[in-house]
Order: structure tokens, then sequence, then C-alpha cells
């Protein structure tokens, strides 16, 4: 049984998603039909670490929302029952943590989501999820940023050996050759 919404209770969970949105860097819209209230509660355990918000939504309170804040998304995902990750951190481990709890419960579909001014698919969710975490692709960048600094270091150090090495096969010779004692000879004329 629904209880309808006051029009006071409206403008407030319209003020309410409107905050969210702001102190958001991404949402993601789920279809949770099918899910027990038990299943849902553990969606939401596994979503507070990370996302803190995950909730359902009214469908049209939601729209007015996104309008006020000049944002939209397509109209298929905001019709049956929606839920959203309001996304205060980064989204990947969010897509990733839905994801995981789809296929759990394999009741849960994610349905697109907004990030950076753009719309996201289900499909571009699904492979932002499968992104490694942020810090393993900052220590893959760095490799790739320090790698020809490494390899120029490589090049210039061989070129000083081999000099070296000249240097060293020029000195042993003349010390084999007795060249070494003609110079002592050369230099001490007494």
């Amino acid at each position: 049984m629904s209880l309808a919404l006051s029009r006071e209770d409206k403008l407030q969970r319209v003020a309410q998603y409107i905050q969210q949105l702001d102190e958001s860097q991404g949402i993601i819209l789920v279809d949770y039909r099918g899910l027990t209230v038990a299943e849902l509660e553990n969606v939401r355990k596994q979503m507070r670490p990370i996302a803190r918000q995950f909730q359902i939504v009214k469908n049209r309170l939601l729209v007015r929302a996104l309008e006020q804040r000049r944002m939209s998304l397509p109209e298929e995902w905001l019709v049956g029952p929606t839920a959203v990750s309001f996304c205060r951190e980064e989204v990947p481990p969010v897509a990733k943590a839905l994801m995981e709890a789809g296929k759990e419960t394999e009741k849960l579909f994610l349905k697109g989501g907004w990030m950076n001014q753009a719309i996201l698919s289900a499909e571009q969710l699904k492979s932002i999820a499968e992104l490694p975490p942020r810090e393993v692709l900052l220590a893959q960048v760095l490799g790739v940023i320090h790698g020809p600094g490494r390899q120029a270091a490589g090049v210039v150090a061989s070129g000083i050996r081999q000099v070296l090495n000249v240097v060293r096969a020029y000195v042993d010779k003349l010390e084999e050759g007795g060249a070494g004692a003609d110079l002592e000879a050369a230099a001490d004329p007494a």
C-alpha cells in the first residue's frame, strides 16, 4: 500500500534530490524489480561505504530535480521501479559494486547513469566497472611516463661505459707494452 505524498513532501524530496545531484560526481540508476526488502537492504549496506546514498526514488520527482539542474536522462530509464546511487566520490567503484550486487540477486539491473555531463548507457557503466582501481591506473600512467626516461638514462650510461672501456683497454695496452716505463723515464730527466 503506497501512501500519497503531500505537495510539501514532494517539494522536499525534489530539494533533496537536487542537493544530492549537486554533491555527486555522477549517478547510476538501477531497476530493482523483484528484489525482496532484505535483498534491497543488503544492497544498501554494500553501497554505504562507497556511495553513501542509494535510495529508491519517485521517477517524476527525480525528473523535476534533473530539469531544475538542466540535466536530462532517457525517458525509458525513468519508468518502473528505480533506485539511484548518488556517487559522491568516484563512479567506477559504485558501478562495480552494483554489477556485483546484480549478479548475486539476478534481479538488480543497471539502467544507465550520468557522469561528467555525459549520459552513460548500461553497457558503458559495465565497461567503467571493469576498469582497474584508480591507484592502479595512476601507477600504469606513471610507468608509461617514466619508461622513456629510464631508456634514455640507459642509453647514456651505456655510451659512458663504452668510452670508459676503450680508455681502460688503451691504458692496459700501454702498460703491457712497456710504454708505462718509457713514459716514466721521459717524465724523469735525471
